[in-house]
């Protein structure tokens, strides 16, 4: 009974107040006398059904209507079918087939406490099929949907998933049953749902991707927000499109039906957007920075976790009809864009950005009064928002620099030692062609100095980073090597998965973190005559020796450091000690 009390006061007394709405979208809701009504509107919006009840209703509709056919992707740790379902107004279900027409792919779930996706989903193909109010929706374009993609995660549910948010009643967590975040795992692909996710998405190849949330944060007037990496990352025609052709009409339509729509919103101050918010090319760990990678049009969408289920519900229907209107009406053009960039072999890989030096430029900001109060629980600021719109000018800092980059290699050479390397090359889709017979070839390596392990772990793994110091060695891979070519549509994610000075590489992943250890030794009785014929033999090393002395105070108190000093310095040390094992074929 308490947690019920606890679970009531979150949603009334602490959240901000609630402003009202009252949308056009609304329209959009049958009764709950419809044959044909889901399991959430039969609440009026305010709940969410279950795993077994939400597929319940997708068996029971897929049946009544031909259009459609489930599809299961795989099975989560726990068992369950992570379903997909295609809509196709030509009955055809094969990849192949589907992409006779643009297709657009929609996700829900990826973090199960932000569930919206999937009761608008399932709004949205009854109303294309069985219903047929937005039958011509699939006209022109194919539609795939996975109504829930972290289905473990769903299933944890509680009246306490989600303080900052107003609704469902009950939910489900943001993690899998590991405790992975799918929305980190594009790159490294841990989990069995993001395996399943990536075959799909290598399967059927959407022109669009979505990926549907619900955000946290401060207190704002939009209640629907969606964006996409810019130009000036890996996939600027792509970018361009969604600019121009895509934002635009799916913006006008949103507010048509009295949302309120605006860009994704991250602060760089906590709860006061006054101070400005930031903007920057995502990781390709997140889906649309993967997606960025991939050169395929991936959209974010974050609906604002203050507003109401029922609101939220609704205005991701409308940014779902309008999507696939705005791919009908415009697919063909990013199919070309598409393939230029696709096509194009950018010599410069960034792997970060930076915020450009000069005047920070601003933007109109529809915000919410918030009065800044002194806490005596914290001791800090905390901000009260009084539910009063207000429209602000405030800086929008735009990361739109490259910081770092790589110059991209006309090749990898990956050695057959390291299969699990291979594998993930080929969950990605990434080609590859396999040598039978060994081969020497004349590659730059990577020498990897001065690594340095994070602290604490993330998402399953303890980050590394080194810095890479370049050699031109002739190399000999085994039978079983695989050459990875850059110049093709895949090349990109290449890049950033094998080079180690990439955020998302594998060995920023922890994957090749044997190479860190050098494994042959040398006795002090062995090493001190030796180093001591060094020193005489060679004036330079004394002389080296000897400034490294004066100018180090650990060295110089360490006869374990000094000793090794020399060792490194002998060809009894391992000549391959953290020599990265994939070579760049340079151009």
């Amino acid at each position: 009974m308490r947690a019920l009390v606890l679970a009531l006061l979150f949603q009334t007394a602490i959240l901000p107040p609630l402003p009202r709405w009252d949308g056009a979208s609304r329209q959009l809701m049958v009764p709950a006398s419809d044959p044909w009504v889901t399991p959430s509107e039969q609440s009026s919006l305010r709940e969410t059904p279950a795993y077994d009840e939400t597929v319940a209703y997708l068996r029971r509709l897929v049946a009544a209507a031909p259009q459609l056919r489930m599809v299961s992707l795989g099975k989560s740790p726990e068992g369950r079918d992570i379903w997909m379902v295609i809509a196709s107004k030509e009955r055809v279900f094969t990849a192949e087939a589907l992409k006779r027409k643009p297709i657009l792919f929609a996700q829900g779930g990826i973090h199960a406490g932000e569930i919206d996706g999937k009761d608008a989903g399932l709004m949205l193909l009854r109303d294309m099929t069985v219903r047929g109010t937005k039958k011509e929706l699939l006209d022109s374009v194919n539609f795939l949907f996975v109504p829930i993609f972290n289905v473990d995660g769903h299933e944890r549910t509680s009246r306490f998933s989600r303080p900052n948010q107003r609704g469902p009643e009950v939910s489900g967590w943001r993690t899998t049953a590991q405790n992975y975040n799918l929305n980190r795992d594009y790159m490294k692909g841990d989990t069995a749902e993001m395996q399943a996710m990536l075959r799909a998405l290598r399967t059927y190849d959407p022109d669009l991707y979505l990926d549907l949330h619900v955000t946290d944060g401060a207190d704002y007037q939009y209640d629907i927000t969606f964006g996409f990496n810019g130009e000036g990352a890996h996939s600027p025609s792509i970018a361009s499109w969604l600019k121009t052709a895509y934002r635009p009409a799916v913006t006008n339509g949103l507010q048509q039906m009295g949302h309120i729509p605006g860009p994704l919103i991250f602060g760089i101050a906590g709860d006061d957007v006054s101070r400005g918010i930031a903007d920057s090319p995502s990781q390709p760990r997140l889906s649309h920075g993967y997606g960025d990678a991939r050169h395929m049009a991936a959209v974010l969408l974050e609906n604002h976790s203050l507003k109401p289920y029922d609101q939220r519900v609704l205005g991701t229907y409308v940014f779902l009809e309008q999507s696939l209107r705005a791919l009908a009406a415009n697919g063909d053009a990013l199919r070309r864009a598409t393939s230029e960039d696709r096509s194009r072999q950018a010599t410069q890989v960034t792997s970060t950005w930076k915020r450009p030096e000069g005047p920070t430029p601003t933007m109109e900001f529809l915000g919410i009064e918030a009065k800044p109060q002194l806490s005596g629980v914290s001791g800090d600021i905390r901000w009260e928002y009084t539910g009063r719109p207000v429209t602000l000018r405030i800086p929008y800092f735009m990361s739109t620099q490259p910081a770092t980059s790589v110059t991209r290699p006309a090749a990898y050479w990956v050695p057959a030692s390291w299969p699990d390397v291979i594998a993930k090359l080929d969950l990605h889709g990434i080609r590859y062609e396999r040598i039978a017979a060994p081969r020497e070839v004349d590659v730059e390596m990577l020498r990897l100095t001065e690594p340095k392990f994070d602290t604490q772990q993330f998402e399953g793994h303890v980050r590394v980073s080194a810095t890479p110091v370049a050699e031109r060695r002739r190399e000999r891979f085994p039978a079983g090597s695989v050459r990875v070519p850059t110049d093709q549509p895949l090349g990109t994610v290449a890049v950033l998965l094998l080079e180690p000075a990439s955020p998302d590489s594998l060995f920023q992943w922890g994957f090749l973190n044997a190479i860190l250890s050098p494994t042959e030794y040398i006795e002090p009785y062995a090493i001190e005559p030796m180093a001591a014929k060094m020193l005489a033999d060679d004036p330079k090393l004394a002389e080296e020796f000897r400034q490294k002395l004066a100018s180090d105070e650990a060295f110089r108190s360490s006869a374990t450091a000094r000793l090794r000093w020399f060792y490194e310095k002998t060809p009894y040390f391992d000549q391959r000690a953290r020599l990265y094992p994939v070579g760049r074929e340079v151009r």
